[in-house]
């Protein structure tokens, strides 16, 4: 008889672990289920959609921000640019006239003087 409800115990205690584990699978997936079903609540989706915007703008904001800066630097290169410009032709034309000038000067010193009338002498010519 002992040997029968040993057997017999045995018997349960498998049938028992065999339902335990079935059970507890049954409630593990139940539990997982429920976990993602949930998602996030409004409030987390708003916010997650508010950073969402915010990051977008920000991001419009530094390409317009790029942008204006892009357009500066290339009117402050122009204009420097026409600076120099203005420099190198001013330079070149007084350069050119600094170079005209000897040469007259030059042609006025070949000229011979001009005799001019002596005012005590009639008839005479006095010599620079």
């Amino acid at each position: 008889m002992y040997l029968c409800a040993t057997k017999l115990s045995y018997i349960l205690t498998q049938k028992l672990f065999t339902i335990m584990k079935k059970l507890f699978t049954l409630l593990l997936c139940a539990g997982m289920m429920a976990f993602l079903a949930c998602g996030p609540s409004a409030e987390e989706k708003a916010a997650m959609e508010k950073a969402k915007q915010d990051s977008i703008n920000a991001v419009i904001e530094k390409n317009k921000q790029d942008s204006i800066a892009t357009v500066e630097k290339a009117k402050a290169d122009s204009i420097a640019a026409a600076v120099e410009k203005a420099k190198a032709d001013s330079i070149a034309k007084a350069e050119a006239a600094k170079a005209k000038k000897p040469a007259k000067k030059a042609k006025e010193a070949k000229e011979t003087p001009k005799p001019t009338p002596n005012k005590s002498r009639p008839g005479a010519t006095k010599v620079k």
